[in-house]
């Protein structure tokens, strides 16, 4: 299928157009390789190996893992979250996250408070959207077992204090697990789970990475590989004279094939990241975040939530649209390609001050031309003016 001329601003949701040689890669391990990893000895099998391999270094280094093993590779983001908090929660326990979260936190969360006797304590953000660090720290008490903020609303783009947390749960002697959802900053903005303290960080491949959908993986620290219990089972290529999981990472999280293809394309992706001129790319990303900031807050006739941050993230409202009615015109009639809704994260809405239906969002990426941000935003406008 070939879409008309399409103008691409639902970044926050997934990264497009993906990179040709990422998707060469994936075409190339389909019709040159095929096999699955860690199921043989032959020669293509080791190929599919290798580019497992490849691909968990390059994260461990993107992310500052000490360690390759420390990655596990899931389908998405979603299931290594929910791999994480399933792995490291148990009954009764104190868990502290907040209302800036995605539902891939607050739904396992929720689950767990419902099922497993789990208290669960969600810390309000204010109403840019930002979270303080010592109000989460000071909801950790001693039976805390894990800690889950996000790098960065999909809502409002505001960026969390990570580095704050984690450094304030290790001078607190905390012995509860800092978990951080990276899904709407890697790849764009850089990380370092070592120097922020972070003991699991769960990321799709496909949104500010570049890779391919149908890719995601989790760190867990080096002290927490034998904390960390598996959620799924089945067979893994290794130690099958046992009707038990492995124990080590990463084989304990990661039974059953695993899509070597998508891999193959995120890896060619990881690579591209490594190889860039990250001053040149921090300065693009944010003249692209600054241009779609500047603009849309020029609008008097919109409301624009929150505060501009280095994301090209903006979620606004117009009096007298509801926001999917919004979205629906800039397609139609602009070939503006947006998402309206909660965006799965109604919590924070409340603290924003947006409707019940939620916001309009916008969101580039160093990618997006000045033309293309020029478009909506103009496009925006004349919305705004119809309603004289």
């Amino acid at each position: 299928m070939t879409l008309s001329r399409r103008i691409y601003f639902d970044h926050a949701a997934t990264s497009w157009p993906k990179h040709t040689d990422v998707l060469d890669a994936m075409d190339r391990y389909a019709r040159d390789c095929g096999a699955a990893s860690g199921r043989g000895q032959y020669q293509s099998a080791n190929m599919a190996d290798g580019i497992l391999h490849s691909a968990r270094l390059g994260l461990s280094r993107l992310i500052g893992s000490p360690t390759a093993e420390s990655i596990a590779f899931f389908s998405n983001g979603t299931q290594a979250i929910n791999a994480a908090i399933g792995g490291i929660v148990r009954d009764g326990d104190h868990v502290v996250t907040t209302a800036a979260e995605h539902n891939s936190v607050l739904r396992p969360l929720s689950h767990l408070a419902e099922t497993r006797n789990v208290t669960l304590t969600i810390v309000d953000c204010d109403h840019d959207g930002v979270v303080q660090a010592d109000d989460v720290l000071d909801a950790v008490t001693g039976s805390t077992r894990l800690v889950a903020v996000t790098s960065a609303s999909n809502v409002t783009g505001a960026e969390q204090p990570i580095q704050a947390i984690g450094s304030g749960l290790r001078s607190r002697a905390s012995t509860a697990a800092f978990l951080c959802d990276a899904a709407q900053t890697l790849g764009y903005l850089p990380i370092d789970v070592q120097a922020c303290g972070i003991d699991l960080l769960a990321a799709p491949g496909h949104k500010g990475i570049g890779g391919p959908q149908g890719t995601g993986f989790l760190y867990v620290s080096p002290s927490w590989h034998d904390e960390v219990t598996a959620s799924v089972f089945g067979g893994t290529g290794s130690q099958s004279e046992s009707l038990a999981m492995p124990t080590t990472m990463p084989a304990k999280l990661e039974p059953g094939n695993l899509n070597v293809a998508a891999i193959a394309g995120l890896d060619v992706a990881v690579k591209q990241i490594a190889s860039r001129d990250d001053a040149v790319y921090s300065e693009t990303l944010l003249s692209v975040a600054h241009q779609l900031n500047d603009g849309l807050r020029g609008i008097k006739s919109i409301r624009v939530f929150g505060q501009p941050s280095r994301l090209p993230i903006v979620s606004i409202a117009i009096d007298g649209f509801e926001p999917t009615d919004l979205s629906a015109i800039l397609d139609s009639q602009f070939s503006i390609e947006t998402r309206a809704g909660l965006h799965c994260a109604a919590l924070i809405h409340k603290a924003i001050g947006s409707a019940a239906a939620g916001t309009l969002r916008i969101s580039g990426s160093a990618s997006t031309s000045r033309a293309e941000t020029a478009a909506v935003i103009e496009a925006v406008r004349q919305i705004a003016d119809s309603l004289g």
